[in-house]
This record gives C-alpha cells, structure tokens and sequence, in this order.
C-alpha cells in the first residue's frame, strides 16, 4: 500500500461548494440512492440533478425523475427503455439505456456522483467519475476491495475527490488526522454483529434468507444484509479501510457493537479515542458526503443517549464468523485475493437467495474459491474484471 493514499481522499482536496452543486445518482433506486434521493429533493435550492441511473425498476426511477427533473434518466436494462421512455414522455428528460448509457451518465459534468451501483457493474461507472475529476460519494464496496490499488491510483491522477458513505468509513473520515496519520495508533471499524450475533454455528446452519435479511438495525438492501449476517460485511469494509486511510493493516480493528450507535473509532498515540456517534440512518453519512466540505440538515432522528441507558462492545467472534478472517488473509495476500474474496462472496450470497445452499455454504464457498485460485497482480480495471470473472466460475462450479 502506497503511503500516500491520503492524497487521495478529499481532505487534501478541500473545495468551496458552489451555490448549487450539480448532482449525479447512479443506482438511485437502491437503499443509498433512494437515501440521496430523498436529501436532495429537501434542499432543491441547493442542488441540481445531471443524471439518474437504475437497473431495472422503472416505475421507481420515472418517479424519481419526474420529481428531481435530471437531464437524463438510464435504465441498465436494455429491455426497459421503452417503458422509461414512455413513462417520461413529454417531461423533457432525455432517456437512454445500457451499459454504455450508465457509462455516459457517469462522465456527464456534475460537481458531485453518487457512486452506488451494487456489485461489479459499479466499477466502470464510478471510474469514468474519477476521469473527470468528480467529488465521488463512494457506497460501491466493489471499487476498493476488488480494484483498490487501481482505483486510488486513478484518483490520485486525475485529481478526483473520494469520500466514503459507509457509515464506518464516514465516521473514521469525520476523526481521522489526515495531516498526521503517524498520530493514528489504530482504527476501530465497529460491527452491529448482525441478526445471528447471539446464534451458534448449527443454529446458523439452519437459517433462512428471510430471517438472514432481518437486521436488526439497518433498513439494507438484501446483499448487504446477507453480508451483515455472515459479517462479511466488515470483512469488505477492513479492506476499504485499508486503501482509505494511511493506516497499515494490523492498526485496522473490529470491534462488535450491537446497537449500531458509535459508527466507528480511531485511537491516538496519547490515549485519546474520537469516535462518532448518531442514530442508525444512512441519511447521516449520505448527507456528510453531499453536503462536504460544509454540513447540511437531514430530517434524521436525534441521539438521545439518555434514553439508549447504555452501549455494550466485544470482541468479534472469528472462529464463528469466519469471514473476518478471511477478508483480512486476502488483504495481507493482497492483488487478485481481495478481488476473488468479493467474487465469490457474492455467487455464494445470490445462490443462498435462491435457495440453493444452506447459509454456512455462503463462506465455505469463499474459502474454497480463495484456496483454487492463483495469486496475481492487477495493474488495470481490465485485469480486475479478468480476476473477477475467473473467480466467479470457481465459486458457481463449487455451488
């Protein structure tokens, strides 16, 4: 890991926001982008949308549109242009759709993109916003675990601006001493533990998806939650941390922390630890990143910590979350190890949704994907996307 990753995030970048900064969503029907949605049209006197982009929900992202009146509104799915297009007739909102046509939204000239885009397809589109120099809120996992020495590389050359929007990630980002890092004695990444926190491991055997997706503090989308409940989750955002902050990767701790309170923590030599704390909404960290370098109101809960009584911590449990242990082998293995590590969690992950293993299977796949393939470097998004591939029919053959 290059040392100099901190030029990379915005606190080397620090601009003045414009009286109106110009807006782009990718994915904006997801949780996240639902999330930007909602703070954006509260402050239409402050913000001006260049482009929405969805998968496939048309009706979610028409009403969007119609709402926020972007110039352009894409639909990932070519199948569904027509019906986009029929539902934005007559607003005035150019309408494409395709791979190509998330590509093109994503280099339209905001001041400002939402990166998130689930999965491997948000790589690309979040790159073309790094190109042009955009300050990218950035909720893809994707493009620091699988592609982060690629990625920040990219950003330090064109000069973009990255601020994350996990909740973590946003916490430590709000306490980290970028002027200092030599100052940082650890990061502490904390953990809600997720729905299974209290359950054995033959408990766990047995779970389903419906019971796997109930987390018990965060509105998520079914991935992440999968994730959450495997903690996996934590396992991805220790990598992300690693190519975020100019930390090495022993000074990078989890710490399980059931009422999602303190968002994450990061220790000083002389014994102080900054950690910040705020109701469980996402709207928060959303809001950090929209809003930077100035804050903005959210319609978010109070803390009231009087009511909450108390905040209980552990240790994490390796030996029955095994993904954190595995998350932190790829890292240290480093190349195309984190890249299969996230391939393969998500083949596990889609399969245990489809009812085709068991949930145990998710991270037996991941390790088994992890012992087949070959280590290797990656020098370009190219080599990235071959690694992904190639760990992805690893893991399906091993469904």
């Amino acid at each position: 890991m290059a040392m100099s990753q901190s030029q990379s995030t915005a606190q080397t970048l620090v601009k003045e926001a414009p009286d109106v900064r110009s807006v782009s969503i990718l994915g904006s029907t997801g949780s996240v982008g639902s999330n930007t949605v909602d703070l954006v049209k509260r402050s239409p006197e402050r913000f001006s949308v260049e482009a929405l982009s969805a998968n496939r929900n048309v009706a979610a992202l028409a009403e969007q549109a119609l709402l926020l009146k972007p110039k352009l509104a894409v639909v990932a799915d070519e199948s569904a242009y027509q019906d986009l297009k029929a539902a934005l007739s007559g607003s005035g909102i150019e309408v494409a759709a395709g791979t190509d046509a998330v590509l093109e939204a994503a280099s339209r000239p905001s001041d400002w993109l939402m990166a998130s885009i689930v999965g491997t397809a948000g790589l690309a589109p979040t790159l073309k916003a790094v190109e042009r120099g955009a300050i990218v809120g950035l909720a893809n996992k994707e493009c620091l675990v699988s592609a982060g020495d690629v990625m920040i590389k990219e950003i330090e050359r064109h000069g973009a601006t990255l601020i994350p929007v996990d909740s973590e990630h946003s916490a430590i980002y709000q306490v980290f001493d970028f002027d200092d890092p030599s100052k940082v004695a650890r990061i502490i990444l904390t953990a809600s533990g997720g729905p299974f926190r209290e359950k054995s491991r033959d408990e766990m055997a047995d779970m389903t998806p419906e019971q796997a997706v109930a987390h018990p503090n965060w509105d998520m989308g079914a991935k992440i939650s999968i994730d959450s409940a495997t903690m996996m989750n934590k396992g991805l955002e220790l990598i992300e941390a690693y190519h975020l902050f100019p930390v090495p990767e022993e000074k990078i701790e989890i710490l399980v922390h059931p009422q999602s309170v303190v968002h994450s923590m990061v220790d000083y030599v002389d014994g102080s630890v900054l950690a910040q704390l705020g109701a469980p909404d996402m709207r928060t960290p959303i809001a950090y990143a929209l809003g930077w370098p100035a804050r903005m109101e959210t319609p978010v809960e109070r803390l009231d910590l009087a009511e909450i009584g108390s905040l209980d911590f552990e240790a994490p449990d390796t030996d029955k979350f095994p993904a954190l242990r595995l998350a932190r082998e790829a890292l240290i293995k480093g190349g195309n190890a984190p890249t299969s590590l996230n391939a393969a969690n998500e083949i596990g992950v889609a399969a245990f949704l489809n009812g085709r293993i068991g949930f145990l299977d998710i991270i037996s796949i991941v390790e088994k994907t992890l012992e087949k393939s070959q280590i290797s470097d990656l020098g370009t998004i190219d080599d990235v996307l071959a690694a992904d591939a190639t760990a992805r029919d690893i893991a399906a053959g091993l469904v």
